[in-house]
């Protein structure tokens, strides 16, 4: 925990952001930059990349500021080792100071619609794009003997899930579990290596509105972009955490009591604060689930309407898998 070490300072860090071209990548690449930090941004496309480092300059303090861009397949584990590796090559092949995963993909789909090709690459973009970024970064950082830290991504489906995520809520809550692994693991290191989750609430992304075409019309509107933050200021609250030091960060108090719900074994944020807010979850969660969640989803109307899509889809037919 950094806490204990003075809140952690961005300016003049090496910070590698994968997803670092939209949404929250981008945001919090911008906002590192702005502190003064050196930033290395990995995505596929290049001209995407293109635009995020023209920005990137903008958000620039200091002339020595080091800002770069590269296009890598995080998919794939050999990919992201040489993402890594084109990544350090900038500063003498040292290990990033700071490594966060913003990389990623959701494609909501009603579960009986999905094939075998959805359901891996629900896991590749949601799990695997992120995990072998770390797996490769820790490694580095343990052989370097450098001090540093890594900050997951995960989302509020990372805690609980409801219909329609059957592709992406699997990965997040993979994440989730991951970095609680590497809170502890890591505590085996010296200089300390500190693993973080970020578990941001919805956000108003050009990924939001890419899901939103395949999305179920009751997930929309159970997940209401009325409610939803801007990647700048889920940025904000990402660093914030860091700098507190927090093993899960999130965005608002309905995060912060989901957090203190599904947390495990992850260190509090404080025992009289988590305990309050455990207690305001046991009573609110379930009350939000039958009003938000179950009686739509129970409804006669959403049954019949789900039926009709079903139908209409031709999930009744005994070819459906071979069509998907």
């Amino acid at each position: 925990m950094f806490s204990s070490r003075g809140a952690w300072n961005p300016d003049g860090k090496h910070c590698y952001v994968t997803g670092g071209t939209s949404g929250l990548g981008l945001a919090l690449a911008l906002l590192l930059a702005s502190k003064g930090a050196h930033v290395s941004v990995v995505a596929r496309a290049q001209s995407a990349l293109d635009s995020a480092l023209a920005q990137l300059e903008a958000a620039r303090v200091y002339p020595h500021q080091r800002l770069k861009a590269y296009s890598y397949d995080l998919r794939m584990f050999s990919e992201s080792e040489k993402a890594l590796q084109a990544v350090c090559a900038e500063f003498g092949g040292q290990a990033p100071d700071a490594v966060f995963t913003c990389a990623g993909a959701a494609r909501p789909k009603y579960f009986v619609m999905l094939s075998e090709e959805d359901m891996r690459k629900g896991m590749d973009d949601a799990y695997w794009i992120q995990a072998w970024t770390i797996l490769a970064a820790v490694k580095l950082m343990v052989r370097q003997r450098r001090p540093g830290l890594v900050t997951i991504v995960s989302s509020m489906v990372g805690y609980m899930s409801f219909l329609g995520w059957g592709p992406y809520a699997p990965g997040k809550h993979a994440l989730h579990g991951l970095a609680d692994t590497l809170q502890s693991e890591l505590m085996l290191y010296d200089p300390p290596i500190t693993a973080h989750l970020f578990v941001p609430a919805t956000m108003l992304t050009p990924g939001f509105d890419k899901e939103n075409v395949d999305k179920p019309q009751i997930t929309r509107d159970i997940d209401d972009p009325a409610s939803a933050i801007t990647p700048a200021n889920a940025a904000c609250a990402l660093l914030a955490g860091v700098q507190r030091g927090d093993a899960h960060i999130t965005c608002d108090i309905v995060g912060d009591m989901f957090r203190v719900s599904s947390r495990g074994l992850a260190p509090r944020r404080g025992w009289v604060r988590d305990a309050l807010l455990d207690w305001l979850a046991f009573w609110v969660a379930p009350i939000w689930r039958y009003f938000a969640l179950d009686r739509r989803v129970r409804a006669k109307k959403t049954r019949e309407e789900h039926r009709a899509f079903l139908e209409e889809s031709g999930f009744f037919d005994s070819a459906v898998d071979r069509r998907n």
